[in-house]
């Protein structure tokens, strides 16, 4: 069970982290140049498109951390601080993404104006995961011998 766990984990995290961590990023390009070219339709169609990735993968998203606390209780690491600290870190990164990059994306999609403060508020984002997954690699102090 541990095994099927963790691997549904992992495949969460690739499969729907993964997407919304690239098209949130292309989504500041994209707008710019839909703003830069307005009547080339190709153009314009990017950022919405973009915009529809990044909120359905992250709605699927949720899985990973559901995920993620049932493997680490089947492992029983459940208070470990590399763990506390990727939750905590999670939330974060979910709370950004909800409450800074959709609503960004959504903001530049109805004004047509890109917004610098949304390339920053998706670089942490994306900072905000890589820092997860290094400690879930590395889980310092962890007792499972891993990252020694």
């Amino acid at each position: 069970m541990k095994a099927f766990l963790l691997s549904v984990h992992v495949l969460a995290a690739i499969l729907a982290i993964g997407p919304v961590a690239v098209a949130a990023s292309m989504f500041p390009p994209a707008a710019r140049a839909a703003h830069l070219m307005p009547d080339d339709p190709r153009k314009t169609a990017v950022p919405g498109v973009l915009n529809r990735i990044t909120r359905v993968y992250a709605v699927i998203g949720i899985f990973v951390p559901v995920f993620g606390i049932a493997t680490a209780a089947a492992f029983g690491v459940l208070g470990e601080a590399w763990l506390i600290i990727s939750t905590v870190l999670t939330a974060g990164a979910a709370v950004l993404l909800a409450g800074l990059v959709l609503p960004g994306q959504q903001r530049v999609l109805t004004t047509g104006d890109p917004d610098r403060r949304l390339a920053m508020s998706t670089g942490l984002f994306n900072l905000l995961w890589a820092v997860v997954v290094v400690l879930m690699i590395i889980r310092p102090g962890s007792t499972t011998g891993a990252g020694r």
